[in-house]
């Protein structure tokens, strides 16, 4: 290995080189200025890798090409955004939204009497027909289009209501006569 000293004297002189090169390949002063500090901590981290005797300017040269290279390839990966504009425009919907409501219709659809959460779940659901609900129900047609169109109805007053329980009485109620 070259004296510590002398191999930093001979980069040193590379560097207008270095920095001519880097410029004609980023066409942008500081990009270039960048580039070559990068190429200086890397061949000065790998200095022991530098065979004496050897060309040091190709040394040099190959490793900004490929530090240069490098960073074009990081680039072509990130998006420019300074003032933030673009990661401003990057926003999605929260999603807990949809899941507390799915959590409230699970909740509500157990709170349906058996024979009605099935109808509704086959023909709302499962988009099965009124035909193969009944059939797979094995009631009548006009006993499943009744049940899916009660089970709606009291699906409904439940996510209004918040509490099933509330429309439970008033519907016993009303179908007693006493409301």
């Amino acid at each position: 290995m070259i004296e510590t000293s002398v191999w930093r004297d001979e980069v040193i002189g590379m560097i207008p080189a270095l920095r001519a090169f880097a410029w004609s390949l980023s066409h942008n002063g500081s990009d270039a200025d960048d580039l070559v500090q990068d190429t200086l901590v890397k061949a000065w981290t790998n200095r022991e890798k530098f065979e004496p005797g050897t060309n040091l300017r190709a040394w040099l040269f190959t490793i900004l090409r490929n530090t240069y290279y490098t960073h074009v390839l990081r680039r072509r990966r990130e998006v420019r955004d300074e003032a933030g504009e673009y990661a401003a425009s990057l926003k999605s919907a929260p999603t807990q939204d949809w899941r507390v409501a799915m959590r409230s219709l699970q909740a509500a659809l157990q709170k349906l009497p058996a024979e009605h959460r099935e109808a509704l779940i086959l023909v709302g659901a499962a988009g099965l027909s009124y035909d193969e609900a009944a059939e797979i129900c094995g009631c009548a047609l006009g006993t499943i289009k009744s049940r899916v169109n009660r089970a709606r109805a009291r699906l409904r007053k439940i996510m209004d209501a918040g509490d099933g329980a509330d429309v439970m009485v008033v519907e016993t109620m009303a179908v007693a006569g006493r409301a």
